[in-house]
């Protein structure tokens, strides 16, 4: 199929998304993403003229106008069978009614806690599918909205990208450390962490302002940190803290249910985790596959023994990296949510149509002629018939005799084959 990914313009759910594109590539679908990113800066710099609050909005809500003009346009392009929104994609409920006039198929994954993040209520409705990371009570209040295509997608790894790696000596002297977490300050990590002041204790991440306890425990005066320095900081701690956020300050361990990306992306890695419990956590992980810890006593207790036995450490590890492998990727996600998508969308001919348009053949004296023009767009040996359209329609200037044959070839299968 011809996917979009649209990303949000910041965000946790911006690196997932390029993580779903990598997979859905790898199962063999031509995938084009909307780099929503490119807009922050602009779309941030809005409050920085000289201007009430009451004059900047219509600013910002006419400048997302555009945007969503230009996913509309790049869905022109494309024309893609399917549209994922990653979750805060900027995608509007006209360019989503646009999309549902023209036979495109939409997804959000919102991978974000709904109680946190409530405009859902707006957008969930308008998509054809719905996928998220909770369940109960999020799943009944989505069908009480209307929206009852509603698929479980907890969040997984990317192996291709979270794996284990060998760090130079100036790499582990800057991220060694007995303990390790990265991730934002939010107040129950703040409290939490306080009692490890004193230890080998490094702390990466953002939103650290104004900690005076652990000041000097936190790395680079709380910069943010990409995804590609993230694998030398997980690789290179003997135990890395996961401990979900909660905003309310009397709920240290929030006991809360949907796992965070974190969780996989350790587990990937071969790294030692101590993670939170979580009422999902048991459907994805055997308990003798992850260490876990229900409070902050226990948290203190499990450091100070995995600490001292790392043969206990390589035994959990293994075990966790060998589930991830085989039942967490995302590839295992984007297989499962195009599953869905066919079940419930009737998505099932379009495989039967594509394998149809993709049955390459002998093409004799045009060959050379094909390969040199797939090396000129860049396409790729294998690219689809779609994918080689798309890229020369993008192009400019004079048409050679084999691209204005492959033009009309798409426009004939449009009008009278009805693709």
């Amino acid at each position: 199929m011809r996917i979009l990914v649209v990303l949000p313009m910041y965000g946790g759910s911006l690196p997932i998304g390029r993580y779903c594109q990598e997979a859905l590539q790898s199962l063999g679908h031509s995938v084009r993403v909307f780099e929503a990113p490119i807009f922050y800066s602009t779309f941030t710099g809005l409050k920085n003229l000289d201007l009430s609050p009451e004059q900047i909005f219509p600013l910002e809500r006419s400048f997302l106008q555009i945007v969503g003009q230009a996913i509309w346009a790049q869905t022109e392009s494309f024309e893609p069978h399917l549209l994922l929104a990653m979750a805060q994609a900027p995608v509007s409920k006209p360019i989503l009614a646009r999309m549902r006039k023209a036979g495109v198929r939409t997804v959000m994954w919102f991978v974000e806690d709904y109680q946190l993040f409530q405009y859902w209520q707006l957008y969930a409705p308008l998509y054809d599918v719905f996928a998220v990371i909770q369940k109960e009570p999020f799943l009944t209040e989505l069908a009480r909205i209307g929206q009852n295509r509603v698929l479980y997608l907890p969040l997984a790894a990317l192996p291709k990208f979270h794996h284990k790696i060998t760090l130079s000596p100036a790499e582990e002297q800057i991220y060694g450390a007995d303990i390790g977490f990265l991730g934002a300050g939010y107040p129950n990590r703040r409290l939490a962490f306080r009692s490890l002041a004193g230890k080998n204790f490094k702390i990466w991440g953002s939103d650290w302002d104004g900690e005076q306890i652990l000041a000097a425990n936190i790395q680079r005066e709380g910069q943010r940190i990409s995804s590609e320095e993230s694998v030398k900081i997980y690789n290179a701690s003997k135990i890395n803290l996961n401990l979900h956020s909660s905003i309310k300050v009397d709920q240290l361990i929030s006991g809360g249910d949907f796992v965070n990306p974190r969780t996989f992306e350790l587990a990937a890695m071969e790294a030692f985790q101590l993670v939170d419990k979580r009422s999902l956590l048991p459907e994805l992980f055997e308990a003798d596959e992850l260490a876990t810890f229900a409070s902050v006593d226990e948290l203190y207790r499990k450091i100070e023994f995995y600490l001292h036995h790392p043969a206990e450490r390589c035994e959990i590890v293994a075990k966790a990296y060998k589930k991830v492998l085989a039942e967490h990727t995302y590839q295992h996600r984007m297989e499962t949510l195009l599953g869905y998508v066919e079940d419930t969308l009737g998505f099932n001919k379009f495989h039967a149509d594509l394998d149809a348009q993709n049955t390459t053949g002998d093409f004799g004296e045009y060959d050379a002629a094909i390969q040199n023009l797939l090396t000129e767009l860049n396409a790729g040996p294998n690219a689809t018939f779609e994918e080689v359209v798309a890229r020369l329609r993008r192009q400019t200037g004079h048409l050679t005799e084999l691209e204005t044959s492959i033009l009309f070839l798409d426009e004939f299968r449009k009008q009278y084959l009805g693709n």
